[in-house]
């Protein structure tokens, strides 16, 4: 599983111009899932990102997590976090778990991290979705579950 977490100001999703979900201050979150993802590492993601400290105390250190901020989190499913260009230009997404596998894992971290307590938004999975967002810092991070969690859960 990766994710792609950005702090933000403000973050929102669209499809087909209608607005589906937003945050202010918080996390803006690309999930990619793949073949080898299940339940308990989509849980021990979603710990991990709401736990990540990147906002700022008072001293201007980042240091603080979601839940201290007092931030959201929006989160959109990302197939393309699995994409691989090595073998020439167009990237191939054999690695991206087939949605019958992704979704439910993609609702599994939402569920973990709204159980924690965190305000979450989502877009819709598998729809185009347009992505807008104001990253603060920029602060931008790369976690990917096997770097994370060698083995996996």
């Amino acid at each position: 599983m990766r994710a792609l977490v950005q702090r933000v100001s403000r973050a929102r999703v669209t499809v087909a111009e209608r607005p589906i979900g937003a945050v202010g201050d918080g996390l803006l979150v690309l999930l990619g899932v793949t073949h080898t993802d299940d339940v308990a590492l989509a849980r021990r993601l979603a710990d991990k990102v709401r736990k990540l400290r990147v906002f700022e105390d008072e001293a201007g250190k980042m240091n603080l997590d979601l839940a201290a901020a007092g931030g959201a989190c929006l989160v959109i499913s990302q197939f393309t976090l699995y994409g691989d260009a090595r073998g020439g230009n167009r990237p191939g997404y054999g690695a991206a778990a087939r949605p019958e596998v992704a979704e439910p894992l993609y609702l599994e971290f939402v569920a973990a991290l709204r159980e924690a307590g965190v305000a979450v938004a989502t877009g819709e999975f598998g729809a185009m979705m347009a992505v807008e967002l104001v990253n603060s810092g920029p602060t931008t991070i790369w976690l990917d579950s096997d770097e994370l969690f060698p083995g996996k859960a």
